[in-house]
């Protein structure tokens, strides 16, 4: 197991430091397909999920897909204005308070800040009223549109740069949602611990829809799914009761309901059992809040029974992330269970 924990924290690592937004996943695709290398059969979607298709050393009595996304939610240039500042929007559900103020990098590498309008230039209405992106720009710092037309174009990705770290049992980066589920299945695979057969997959565009997650589940056909996911721990001061939804420490977080899926009793009562049995940590949300891949996966086809697993994470869809390093394990572990539980025919 020590030799999974170094693994996991090196894949997550480098994995989060890749740039990847929702429809420009090539770099982490590329990636991925290089750590896999010869351990899966593996195909590429047209719109770019890879179906890893994992040969076990049992033969599985149900097939199961596995499944994580690669996208990360970002910043996109819809317009450059005649100062060479840059307009732009968000790539999946981010805040545009948590924007304002922060570095953030682009395709080419040129660095950039996010500013809006100075505080003593605001009527007293508009310091009343919550920023929209229409009110940011990004500065590059040159001198008016023509510099800044030679360097990029409208289209192009901005990503925000929040240096991965890893002390005092917590590890802060961008992208862990869900750079995590991703480096969980590379785990798996590279440490060939399934002992079934079973179907990978490494899904594009969650954060504008659950795109990729559609077209993969149709193509794999599977009859069970276990998505694997990071989640909205808000387990901070000022947030009591249920509205703390999940806490860092507490372990992986399996959803009985979220607002694009009720997942399967059977299975959600499968993973409770399992954790209890291994000694893993668990936990639910106490808000019916949130959505993943599973929406799209469930409801594929003639349907897929699903369940989700996730690693619980303060700070969700802004420019720095945070977990427990333990709960990362913990779902790294519960995975496996359940993958060899699912595929064994215990269900």
């Amino acid at each position: 197991m020590d030799i999974s924990r170094e693994l996991l924290k090196t894949l997550l690592m480098e994995l989060c430091e890749i740039n990847g937004a929702s429809g420009n996943e090539d770099k982490v695709r590329e990636y991925i397909l290089q750590k896999i290398g010869d351990s899966c059969e593996c195909s590429v979607t047209p719109l770019g999920c890879i179906i890893a298709r994992y040969k076990g050393r049992k033969p599985a009595a149900n097939r199961l897909m596995i499944s994580a996304h690669m996208d990360e939610v970002g910043l996109i240039i819809t317009g450059i204005n005649t100062d060479g500042t840059l307009n732009f929007n968000c790539v999946g559900g981010v805040d545009p308070d948590a924007v304002i103020g922060r570095q953030v990098v682009l395709e080419n590498g040129m660095m950039g800040a996010v500013g809006s309008k100075a505080v003593h230039n605001m009527s007293e209405e508009e310091r009343k009223t919550a920023p929209k992106f229409d009110g940011l720009y990004i500065d590059i710092g040159v001198n008016d549109k023509a510099e800044a037309e030679k360097i990029l174009s409208p289209g192009d990705y901005a990503y925000f740069t929040c240096g991965y770290s890893d002390e005092y049992g917590y590890i802060r980066s961008k992208a862990i949602d869900d750079r995590a589920g991703c480096a969980i299945m590379l785990a798996m695979i590279m440490e060939k611990v399934p002992e079934y057969d079973c179907i990978f997959t490494f899904v594009t565009q969650e954060e504008i829809g659950l795109r990729g997650a559609r077209t993969a589940a149709f193509a794999a056909e599977p009859e069970f799914a276990l998505v694997l996911e990071a989640t909205t721990a808000a387990d901070i001061p000022l947030s009591e009761g249920d509205k703390r939804c999940c806490i860092l420490g507490k372990g992986p977080v399996v959803s009985y309901m979220d607002r694009s899926t009720v997942y399967d009793r059977e299975l959600f009562g499968m993973s409770k059992k399992a954790a209890e049995e291994k000694g893993i940590s668990w936990q639910t949300k106490t808000l019916v809040a949130g959505g993943n891949d599973s929406g799209a996966i469930h409801i594929s086809r003639g349907g897929v029974r699903t369940i989700a697993v996730s690693v619980p994470c303060r700070y969700l869809h802004t420019p720095c992330c945070v977990i427990n390093e333990k709960d990362y394990f913990d779902s790294f572990a519960l995975a496996i269970e359940m993958a060899d539980r699912i595929c064994g025919g215990n269900i």
